[in-house]
């Protein structure tokens, strides 16, 4: 029988995605296993990510300056916004090296499903980036899901009247795949072979 102190511990992190109890007993008992001062630092960089992190008001990437890195950068002036679903989609994308433009994170999809309708995304936000900046170009980085795929469509029927070119990654991301879990080939092949809608 485990402690009440463990059993908690294993219940709070069984919370994160993709960990289910098994995991969650495992990782448990691995930082029983650590010393205090790499839990204590673990801890604390939880704490500073709760603190410290807050969301561009520009593209709406987490960011601990704001606005963020890109920006605030020279990339800040581009014509061209990559709209991604969540971070880690913009972070995948980053990791290629390849996109020179800037970001605009709608932080989900359009789901009927789970209630989640364009009033709930940043779509307003990216609309109104048009005011501040000559955009030419806005390339839908949305997973090729039915969700995203209902995204896309929406937010190219907003856009495509405001005269700015709109087009979709290629379809080198299988149907049905994450951004986030693709190689840097996959989603550079992707970017290259991005088609207009």
């Amino acid at each position: 029988m485990l402690s009440n102190t463990i059993n908690h511990l294993i219940r709070e992190l069984s919370k994160l995605p993709s960990i289910g109890e098994k995991t969650a007993m495992r990782m448990a008992y691995h930082l029983i296993a650590l010393p205090k001062s790499q839990v204590q630092s673990l801890a604390q960089s939880i704490m500073d990510v709760k603190d410290k992190v807050t969301l561009c008001s520009v593209c709406f990437n987490i960011t601990d300056i704001n606005p963020c890195s890109i920006c605030q950068g020279d990339r800040g002036k581009s014509d061209t916004i990559c709209v991604v679903e969540t971070p880690a989609h913009l972070a995948a994308l980053e990791r290629t090296g390849k996109f020179k433009g800037t970001y605009h994170v709608l932080h989900g999809v359009i789901s009927p499903l789970r209630n989640i309708s364009p009033e709930n995304l940043k779509m307003k936000e990216l609309i109104k980036r048009r005011q501040y900046n000559k955009i030419k170009e806005v390339i839908l980085a949305t997973n090729p899901t039915r969700e995203g795929e209902t995204t896309a469509i929406y937010l190219a029927k907003l856009i495509k009247p405001l005269s700015i070119k709109v087009t979709r990654l290629a379809q080198g991301i299988p149907r049905g795949g994450e951004i986030e879990y693709l190689d840097e080939s996959t989603l550079q092949s992707s970017l290259e072979g991005r088609r207009e809608l």
